[in-house]
């Protein structure tokens, strides 16, 4: 798949077969950007660290500040197929809302002191302060909801190069899904 990028920007594509948290450790990259924590990084390597130590309250003043949380993951539908059948998009939309609200049911159910399903310390706590800092939902689904964060990428995405043009966020949604 094309990757834009800009002109002034060299990209070199990972070698087959060659993972990035190695190649990081091996110091055969400078810096890695993933949402995933490199393997060397959970193992201690010494020499590689998060650019960020201590990211958590870095994250949560970011997010008061501007109101954006990060978004992570989008569902892709190609517009020929919506084209075809558009009252496809509404019910992948509601099974993909029907999955979120089941996962977070999991783990308001398990929400009791030192019970809590993933067997963290202090994961209690944390939902306490996600609680306080997200009340309604912690990963709103829908246009509405995120419109100041896909604006925000948006405009990135621009501005960086990755897009010959700023995109709109009427662009790229199925038109159903506008009023979400």
């Amino acid at each position: 798949m094309p990757r834009p990028h800009p002109a002034d920007v060299e990209v070199t594509v990972a070698p087959e077969g060659k993972a990035l948290s190695a190649m990081l450790e091996a110091g055969e990259i400078d810096a890695l950007f993933t949402a995933n924590v490199p393997q060397c990084v959970l193992d201690g390597t010494p020499h590689v660290r998060r650019l960020f130590p201590d990211f958590e309250p870095v994250e949560r003043d970011y997010h008061r500040r501007t109101g954006i949380f990060p978004i992570m993951h989008t569902v892709a539908v190609r517009r020929d197929l919506l084209d075809a059948h558009p009252e496809l998009a509404w019910p992948i939309y509601q099974g993909f809302l029907d999955a979120k609200e089941d996962a977070a049911d999991f783990y308001r159910r398990g929400r009791r002191l030192y019970q809590a399903p993933t067997m963290v310390p202090w994961a209690t706590t944390v939902v306490e302060r996600n609680r306080d800092e997200f009340p309604e939902d912690w990963w709103p689904y829908g246009v509405a909801a995120n419109r100041t964060t896909i604006d925000a990428f948006l405009r990135y995405h621009h501005e960086q190069g990755l897009s010959s043009r700023r995109f709109t966020v009427e662009e790229i949604f199925a038109p159903a899904l506008l009023g979400t």
